[in-house]
């Protein structure tokens, strides 16, 4: 960033916590490069972009979206803003709200677990499930899971799929 993307960002007053309008400016493997306004631009990593891993943050942006992101660090020194987004997409109470024991639904193929365990199926951006794994489930693919059982507790949602 330039010198006056410092001054930026202090006039505009830009204070970590803060929650802030972005456009997504560019994307790069490892993070969104999100302009926060008047120039000053922020990294929002992809381990902060999902509470699902994600491959590519193009799982979840397009250049030139409109999204809202919260300031997790200044680093003056560096001058780098740190983002995050996956805090702003609700707890896992509000996501499940909708969901019920039996519904069959949509959800994303993420992650297959080690040792073919499970597969990780995206609900919504920030909630997922745990399906019996199945040969031939491609990362990224649209699937139709039964909801086996909901574990408010442990916040878990078992499923199998279609």
């Amino acid at each position: 960033m330039e010198e006056n993307s410092v001054l930026s960002w202090k006039e505009q007053k830009l204070t970590e916590g803060a929650i802030v309008d972005g456009i997504v400016k560019n994307i790069r493997p490892y993070g969104t490069f999100v302009e926060i306004g008047e120039g000053t631009v922020g990294l929002l990593h992809i381990e902060d972009s999902s509470v699902v891993r994600i491959k590519s943050p193009y799982d979840r942006f397009n250049i030139g979206q409109k999204i809202k992101v919260m300031i997790k660090s200044i680093d003056e020194e560096q001058n780098r803003i740190a983002l995050t987004y996956k805090e702003l997409l609700g707890t896992w109470e509000e996501n499940v709200e909708g969901f019920e024991q039996g519904m069959v639904v949509k959800g994303i193929a993420r992650e297959a677990e080690k040792h073919k365990n499970g597969i990780f199926i995206e609900l919504k951006p920030n909630l997922v499930g745990l399906a019996e794994y199945k040969e031939n489930i491609q990362y990224g693919q649209e699937v139709s899971v039964f909801i086996k059982k909901i574990i408010p507790e442990k916040k878990k949602i078992k499923l199998i799929i279609k």
